[in-house]
């Protein structure tokens, strides 16, 4: 079946006459006519603040909108999409985005000085954006009450907001000078803004002393205004861009994160407290990434971000072992946002202009507009009390004769009749015969009228302070300046930023391009506690590297772990850490923090733990520091069992290796590093023998040799000492031997102590059981400490205290002196032979360990 065709209508003809009117416009007018309503919009209405308040329109209609819903401190929150709503629905006119974002800077304590919004939840940080609104919750903050304070005094004016139905503040009073408080920025058509925060405390400061010396200049406000406060903190680094800014309205300066050096680990570290104005973490750590993947920046071992809510901001930058922290921290500055600078453009609206506003012209047009708040406020207040002393008088006058109003108000036909008769008998105002006839009955009491009295006279007092308010200008200026005062003392908080006049000196060695640390020669020490450290010898001909006796040549102790062995290193160079297990250790020098060197003996408190460097097994513990020199005579080791083993230098070439092949329960008790080969090998066994004998008797062996018999052991005696004496060394050997009972508890039985030349003992041969080295007395059975080397001897407890020790004496064989407190270690001249570690009490605890005191103790 067809369908049928549609019919086409026809087109009615055009009529005959066509009546046009056709406006012929310039291009370029249209043009610029169009641009200058767009750029008055953006300038007047958007981007650029008012001087007076220091507000732009969107961020005026927030604090008024938000004071008109009565969102004040003491209330709950609101939901900020409520807020958003209002100030879009009734004064601006424009997306709730723009609105929103405004009201979230309002509350970011990072981005406002003095915030005036308290906000609840998520308003996002530095590099995050915030939750939507309607999610955040907002109310306002104490410092938005003093901008919206006496608003409805007739302070301001108000005029028509967009639609004419509602009328808005054109500027809030603004009891605080936000402008230069909380700075701004903004981007308009042909001109921007930007100011930087400033201190409310300094600012107040300033502005009270301008009221009282109005002809003060740029560099007397300076005085109290030295320069921003940055909500973030930070340094400030150059003061003359800052001058320029407060004398033209135009300056620049730079900021510079606040940053220490400070051990992170086994490293040193870079920690970052407080960031540039404007910059965040993120930003900061993504361009260091970038650097270092790109090889512009050396030295970066890893970057961590540890800011919490708990500590703030923390961003630790780890330095690689072998580079100048400092040094780093300044590439850091040159090529990362850790430097920023800041360009003020101080462009404000006054009297509806666009000016460039230095730092005294911004402080003169606030003052200005709060002369005009007081003094309209003080006429607002005068005008109402009048109102009301009016009424009282009249009151007060018809309670003289209640009987007769009362009998007049009776008698008139109606209300009109009766305002008439009580103006004309009681001479009355129209006001007051109102007031009279809405009067309640229970005001015509006697002590109704007491009270009107002294009404009446609070009133008249209050007139006339206020009349002399408005008729005194000292007085009004007066009152602007205690208000000051008051908000500087409820609102006021400590400067955060720091000035500096210049950057200072780089650091040394930045400045002679020593990114690196110099290969220089060092000490590398061990301590009885297990620290390991690096310092630098003074005097490299001294005995123990010059570090071992005090500047003044009075020997005098320190409080710190005793060093038990020391070796001559580079700062890039190697040594070999040997371990009771007769395993030997490669370790980096440039892995062990730097100590100032000193006079004296070093404080090893700053070292770093042994076993965060190596994985040591149970019970195994490190007993000496050697060279890995490949020529020398090689290593010398005393076994428990008392073995004897010498070994090669030449087999010392990988990072961890056994030096000795020990029998089952027998371990290293004493490790050195032999330098000339003509020294003697000393052991001191538990049964208090003593053996010497030259090194050339023991034939150096391979890795995998097991050594031969050094001295003969009695049953049940162990070695408790094993070390060398040099007979060329300058310095006097000492033998100190500690005896006590064995079956005490370890480290509880104090022992007697016996110091003795090593000079009054002969060599015997090798493997034979040596001289008698100490007389037990009753209670005693066994050796609790023994040690050989250089003097002067000293002994430290396991609480890093002293001890002293008894003097020398000449006895070989002589008994010992009892002591205040059980010896832990002992050492002597620096650098000489390895300390006994307490045998029979085991390992001296790892510093900071539950089973000992991390304080040092003292020794050599």
């Amino acid at each position: 079946m067809m369908r049928p065709m549609a019919r086409r209508t026809p087109t009615p003809p055009p009529p005959d006459e066509v009546e046009e009117h056709v406006l012929d416009i310039d291009v370029g007018e249209e043009m610029r006519t169009s641009f200058l309503e767009y750029a008055y919009s953006v300038i007047y209405s958007r981007a650029l603040p008012d001087a007076r308040d220091g507000l732009k329109p969107v961020q005026r209609r927030i604090l008024y909108t938000m004071q008109q819903m009565n969102l004040t401190p003491e209330r709950g929150h609101v939901k900020c999409a409520r807020v958003v709503g209002e100030v879009m629905g009734r004064l601006h006119p424009h997306g709730d985005t723009a609105i929103y974002d405004a009201l979230v800077r309002t509350a970011q304590p990072w981005s406002m000085r003095l915030p005036m919004v308290d906000g609840h939840g998520n308003f996002g940080s530095p590099d995050d954006s915030p939750a939507a609104m309607r999610y955040t919750e907002c109310r306002m903050d104490a410092p938005a009450v003093a901008m919206t304070a006496s608003i409805d005094e007739d302070t301001v004016d108000f005029r028509p907001n967009y639609d004419s139905r509602e009328l808005e503040p054109s500027v809030l009073p603004a009891a605080i000078p936000n402008l230069v408080v909380n700075g701004t920025t903004g981007i308009a058509v042909g001109m921007a803004t930007n100011m930087a925060p400033h201190n409310l405390v300094e600012v107040v400061q300033a502005l009270r002393h301008l009221i009282t010396h109005p002809a003060a200049g740029t560099e007397d406000l300076m005085r109290f205004v030295p320069g921003p406060d940055l909500p973030t903190g930070g340094k400030i680094v150059g003061l003359a861009g800052i001058r320029d800014a407060y004398e033209t309205g135009r300056g620049s300066f730079k900021m510079r994160a606040t940053a220490r050096v400070e051990p992170v680990g086994r490293r040193k570290g870079i920690v970052v407290t407080e960031l540039p104005y404007g910059v965040g973490t993120e930003k900061v750590v993504e361009r260091i990434k970038t650097l270092v993947q790109g090889k512009k920046l050396q030295g970066i071992a890893d970057i961590k971000d540890l800011t919490d809510r708990e500590h703030g901001l923390r961003l630790v930058i780890e330095v690689k072992n072998g580079f100048v922290p400092e040094a780093v921290l300044e590439q850091l500055y040159k090529s990362t946002p850790l430097e920023d600078s800041f360009g003020i453009n101080a462009v404000a609206l006054v009297d509806g202009q666009p000016r460039t506003l230095g730092l005294k012209q911004m402080l003169e047009v606030f003052l200005a507009h709060r002369f005009e708040v007081v003094r309209r406020r003080s006429q607002f207040r005068r005008d109402r009390k009048a109102d009301r002393l009016h009424l009282v008088d009249g009151l007060l006058v018809a309670l003289l004769d209640i009987d007769e109003v009362i009998a007049v108000i009776r008698s008139s036909d109606d209300a009109g009749a009766a305002r008439e008769r009580l103006s004309t008998v009681f001479d009355l105002s129209r006001a007051q015969a109102d007031y009279i006839l809405e009067m309640q009955l229970r005001r015509l009491t006697r002590f109704s009228r007491i009270e009107l009295e002294k009404e009446q006279e609070q009133l008249r007092r209050e007139i006339e302070e206020l009349d002399a308010i408005l008729a005194d200008d000292a007085l009004l200026r007066g009152v602007v300046s205690a208000e000051l005062a008051d908000v500087a003392a409820t609102y006021g908080t400590p400067r955060r930023t720091v000035l500096l006049e210049s950057a200072g000196a780089p650091a040394a060695a930045a400045a002679a391009g020593a990114l690196e640390v110099a290969d220089e020669p060092c000490l590398a020490l061990l301590s009885s506690a297990g620290l390991l450290a690096r310092t630098a010898p003074l005097d490299p001909d001294a005995a123990g590297g010059g570090v071992s006796g005090a500047a003044d040549g009075s020997d005098a102790r320190r409080a710190h772990d005793v060093v038990v062995s020391s070796v001559r290193a580079t700062t890039r160079g190697e040594v070999g850490v040997l371990t009771s297990a007769g395993r030997l250790h490669r370790l980096g020098v440039l892995d062990l923090p730097a100590l100032p060197p000193s006079n004296s003996h070093p404080d090893l408190q700053g070292g770093v733990p042994l076993t965060e460097l190596l994985v040591l097994e149970p019970g195994e513990r490190a007993l000496a520091l050697c060279s890995l020199a490949e020529d020398g005579p090689g290593l010398a080791l005393g076994t428990r069992t008392g073995t004897v083993k010498r070994v090669n230098p030449e087999v010392l070439n990988r990072d961890a290796w056994e030096v000795v092949r020990l029998a089952d329960g027998d371990e290293v008790v004493g490790a050195v590093e032999l330098t000339t080969g003509a020294e003697q090998l000393c052991f001191v066994s538990s049964g208090a023998q003593l053996l010497h004998f030259g090194a050339d008797a023991v034939r150096p062996q391979g890795r995998t040799g097991g050594g031969v018999a050094g001295i003969k052991l009695g049953a049940g005696e162990r070695v408790l000492f094993f070390g060398v004496t040099d007979p060329a060394a300058p310095h006097g050997h000492e033998v100190l031997t500690v005896s006590g009972a064995s079956t005490a508890l370890p480290g509880t039985e104090v022992g007697a102590a016996k110091l003795t030349p090593f000079s009054e003992y002969p060599a015997k041969g090798r493997a034979t059981g040596g001289v008698r080295c100490h007389r037990f007395l009753r209670g005693e059975d066994t050796l609790l400490l023994a040690w050989v080397g250089p003097a002067p001897a000293r002994a430290a407890a396991a609480s890093g205290a002293p001890i002293e020790l008894p003097a020398p004496t000449g006895r070989r064989d002589g008994s010992g002196v009892p002591l205040a407190q059980p010896v832990a270690a002992c050492a002597g001249a620096l650098g000489a032979s390895p300390a006994a570690l307490g045998a029979g009490t085991g390992p001296l605890p790892d510093a900071g360990s539950e089973d000992g005191p991390a304080t040092d103790g003292v020794g050599g």
